[in-house]
């Protein structure tokens, strides 16, 4: 990367000193089609390569570990931010990247010419690692590549000596300037191999072709992290399949407020465990996804031509990896599709408790108007009886009344004439009644307009 690049600066001068702010964002934008170029290789050479997974505290460790190194030996340390650093000691290149979720640590160091009968990866990858030791292991290892750029030859290197040859894949890249070949496979050191023949790439060309490579192995293998997750998920979708088809049945046969809250409550448990699952591995089968995608690209930009008797890489990857691909993305999908059908039955079966909620409101509030009406009614048929009881007690008061004007002669001496109490008593009957009844219907009449 030249200075520009490296400096950083996204402003713009526009002359006599004078400068166009840039987005805080332009210089990073710029900055992301330079973030890891290629690096000319020189046939012949040897390159060791390793990926770790890492989190966000593991990632920052090994940033501090990478720059203790660099600074430990008087080489220039990591930029802040920067995704990528190389460096060069001990007759060997140091290659650091930072993505995402993973680091990978790649040391490129020369190697002699394969002489004629010997082997390629010669001497084994155990005993060139050491450089691996010089950093603290950042994360748990999940690529390793020992990648062997020789410079063709006639002979055929022996490769059924190297490489287990029911999983050989072989191709010729570069227009025929290269061929590519491995097994995708482990050696005795943990190593998976990748030999390159050199038929006239240039360095450039065989810089690119060898950092395309290396992608192609990390990408796939970060690629089928997503099995295991898939594999585990699957027994759960399952059984969650299972319970809703019965939950289905059984909706067309419960009755009963209480039997529809239990069935509602278990689908919404079902609903919450699927959500749950699929939460957890959103990232992992979106990461699957865009990895696969990744390798696709680069096997198309280095342009593989077969080899007569052996898959290309590419032919071997679609056979062996895409299935577990697909396994991934069945899973992604069975579970959108149940947690809607869950929905879809959470739904239907709520909407049936809330109309048997709404008939028991409407029963009870039935049972309540029946209930107020029986009310009334008796409490016509009290202020009834108490019209009545009142009027015999206004009654008995007028008789009294009259009774002892009658009997103290009060009412002969005053008017000459002897009152008939019997009748007097009598005739207040109609107008005792009529008079208390009236009351009653007055205050009656205050209280239903107040209220």
């Amino acid at each position: 990367m030249d200075q520009r690049a490296a400096s950083g600066s996204a402003d713009l001068l526009i002359g006599e000193g004078r400068l166009l702010s840039a987005h805080p964002l332009r210089a990073a934008v710029l900055g992301e089609l330079h973030a890891r170029p290629f690096v000319p290789a020189q046939t012949p050479r040897r390159f060791l390569h390793a990926g770790f997974l890492l989190d966000a505290a593991a990632a920052q460790k090994d940033r501090a570990a990478i720059a203790e190194l660099c600074a430990s030996r008087g080489l220039p340390t990591p930029a802040p931010g920067a995704k990528h650093h190389s460096v060069s000691f001990g007759g060997a290149n140091l290659r650091w990247e930072s993505h995402a979720e993973f680091c990978t640590y790649t040391w490129d160091m020369p190697c002699p010419e394969i002489v004629p009968g010997a082997l390629p990866f010669q001497p084994p990858a155990a005993t060139l690692a050491s450089p691996f030791g010089e950093v603290p292991q950042p994360g748990p290892l999940l690529v390793a590549v020992d990648l062997h750029l020789v410079t063709d030859t006639a002979e055929d290197f022996l490769l059924d000596k190297v490489f287990d040859r029911a999983s050989l894949a072989r191709s010729d890249v570069g227009d025929g300037q290269g061929e590519i070949a491995t097994d995708f496979m482990a050696d005795p050191s943990g190593f998976v191999r990748i030999l390159v023949r050199d038929r006239g790439l240039g360095a450039e060309a065989a810089g690119a072709l060898v950092q395309r490579l290396l992608e192609v192995e990390t990408y796939r293998t970060l690629a089928l992290l997503g099995l295991p997750e898939a594999q585990r998920l699957s027994p759960v979708i399952s059984r969650i399949e299972s319970r809703l088809a019965d939950a289905a049945k059984e909706m067309t046969l419960t009755e009963g407020l209480a039997a529809n809250n239990e069935l509602l409550d278990e689908l919404v448990a079902l609903a919450s465990e699927i959500e749950a699952g699929a939460t957890a591995s959103l990232f992992r089968f979106g990461a699957s996804r865009a990895y696969m995608e990744i390798v696709r690209l680069r096997l198309n930009a280095i342009r593989e031509v077969a080899v007569p008797g052996f898959p290309t890489w590419q032919q071997f990857l679609d056979r062996r990896m895409a299935p577990a691909m697909r396994t991934c993305f069945a899973v992604e999908d069975r579970q959108e599709k149940i947690a809607g059908k869950l929905a879809n039955a959470a739904d239907l079966l709520r909407t049936r408790v809330d109309v048997e909620l709404e008939q028991q409101n409407r029963d009870l509030l039935s049972a309540m108007n029946e209930r107020t009406r029986l009310q009334l009614r008796l409490q016509r048929t009290v202020e009834g009886l108490s019209v009545a009881a009142i009027s015999y007690y206004v009654v008995s008061l007028i008789h009294h009344v009259f009774q002892g004007i009658h009997e103290s002669g009060i009412d002969a001496r005053l008017t000459g004439l002897h009152l008939d109490v019997g009748l007097l008593t009598a005739l207040s009957v109609p107008v005792a009644v009529l008079g208390v009844w009236s009351v009653v219907r007055r205050i009656r009449s205050a209280h239903g307009d107040e209220d």
